[in-house]
């Protein structure tokens, strides 16, 4: 009976171990488990990346943004000095109609000199002949009564008056040609500046639409780059979350299957073990015992991510004439007359002089009414001191198309900075190359 009672024990706890024991599935939803951990730990480096690149890309908007306001600064540069340009050009043509009428007022001037100059040689040619006056005194002591003595009197007097008023004439005539000559020469002179200021002004606004077309390249360019690299970004993630998703739902249908084969498992144990219980009961009295068998799994995974903006140091402020206009190095444009309206200023649009000036207001120094500043107003403002002499924050000037037609401020170290037509407000090397050989040595201390 013992024997037979241990058998049966035997067989019921081999057929309870044969149901509830793990499995083969089970191993297929642990690599599933460490599969979805790596693709966990991968979704972290790529989030990672995509949180750098989300940084790379606000820092690239932010420079687009610069440039695009750049674009829209040389914009309105190119348009005021084609304004003035075109005014310049007028003004050109109708100096040049007033010098076509000086000269033709000076040539019938000159014509009527000649008349002149030939009556008073006939005159002095006459005179010379009759020895003086004596042509006058025959002529009065040859009448034949005091009345025609009268009349040939007031006949000489008046061809001596006519004498004189020729002479009188011909002086005023000369000085009027005098005057005509050096009205003239000034407005030549000053046509020519003009021409000369027109010619400037025609390379700096090829230079200003050269460099308009280069940033707006590469703004193209940039733009171009960061669509790419986010619809790059975008799909890797997008494809990370798919796999992630997918095998997420290949372990929720494996747990479920998993679940419903645990449970059919059970209650097969149970319908054994009762079936087991029955004959051991039908075997023997004693009860038999009963071997109860589970099996239990636990998994975790964990994922953190900690991400931290960035920081950005507030700008220096800037504490002198020297520094204080660094703000506006890339985020300005050259206009001729610019820089004398809040509405210039606050869109960095300045000519040499009105920058100075500004630069100057913003640590206290007054150079004058900023309506009315120039280069002639500035090499006046301070004391002249010798080039060797020269330190930071004193004015150079330079002979660009008219003596003194440029100035800034000298940096040290041989450069110095100022609103140049090509690019602006920016530092410029003075002791080489093109600012070099402009440099007329003159410098201003404030």
């Amino acid at each position: 009976m013992k024997k037979k009672m241990l058998l049966l024990n035997t067989t019921v706890l081999l057929g309870l171990g044969g149901v509830l024991s793990t499995p083969t599935y089970a191993s297929t939803i642990q690599d599933m488990e460490s599969q979805k951990s790596q693709i966990q730990n991968q979704r972290q480096d790529v989030q990672s990346n995509i949180k750098a690149a989300s940084d790379e890309l606000t820092r690239l908007q932010a420079e687009q943004d610069q440039m695009k306001a750049q674009l829209e600064r040389l914009t309105i540069a190119e348009e005021e000095n084609n304004k003035k340009a075109q005014k310049t050009e007028a003004d050109i043509k109708e100096t040049s109609k007033q010098v076509e009428q000086l000269e033709k007022e000076i040539k019938l001037l000159q014509e009527k000199l000649e008349k002149r100059n030939d009556i008073l040689k006939d005159r002095a040619r006459s005179l010379q002949e009759s020895g003086g006056n004596v042509e006058y005194l025959q002529v009065l002591l040859g009448s034949s009564s005091f009345g025609d003595f009268v009349d040939r009197a007031l006949a000489v007097s008046t061809i001596v008056d006519a004498d004189r008023g020729i002479l009188k004439e011909t002086k005023n005539m000369q000085d009027e040609l005098k005057t005509k000559q050096a009205d003239v020469k000034s407005k030549l002179a000053s046509l020519e500046d003009m021409k000369a200021e027109l010619d400037e002004m025609t390379v700096q606004l090829a230079a200003q639409k050269k460099q308009k077309d280069a940033l707006a390249k590469e703004l193209k360019d940039k733009e171009a780059k960061n669509e790419e690299l986010k619809a790059s970004l975008q799909a890797k993630d997008s494809s990370l979350a798919n796999e992630q998703s997918t095998l997420e739902q290949n372990i929720k249908d494996q747990k479920v299957a998993e679940e419903a084969a645990r449970k059919a498992a059970e209650q097969a144990a149970k319908e054994a073990a009762k079936k087991a219980a029955e004959q051991a009961q039908k075997a023997a009295a004693a009860p038999a015992e009963k071997a109860d068998s589970s099996s239990a799994k636990a998994e975790a995974s964990k994922a953190s991510s900690n991400d931290v903006a960035p920081t950005s140091a507030p700008a220096p402020k800037a504490s002198n004439v020297v520094t204080v206009g660094n703000r506006w190095i890339g985020n300005s444009a050259y206009v001729f007359g610019g820089g004398r309206s809040q509405s210039d200023i606050s869109h960095g649009l300045f000519d040499c002089s009105s920058f100075v000036h500004w630069a100057y207001s913003q640590v206290g120094v007054n150079l004058g009414p900023l309506g009315s500043v120039s280069t002639e107003t500035l090499k006046h403002a301070g004391t002249q001191v010798s080039s060797s002499q020269m330190q930071p924050g004193d004015l150079v000037f330079f002979d660009t198309y008219k003596k003194d037609g440029h100035v800034g401020i000298y940096v040290g170290g041989g450069k110095f900075i100022g609103a140049q037509s090509s690019t602006g407000v920016a530092i410029a090397n003075m002791s080489s190359g093109y600012w070099k050989q402009k440099f007329n040595g003159r410098v201003v201390r404030i």
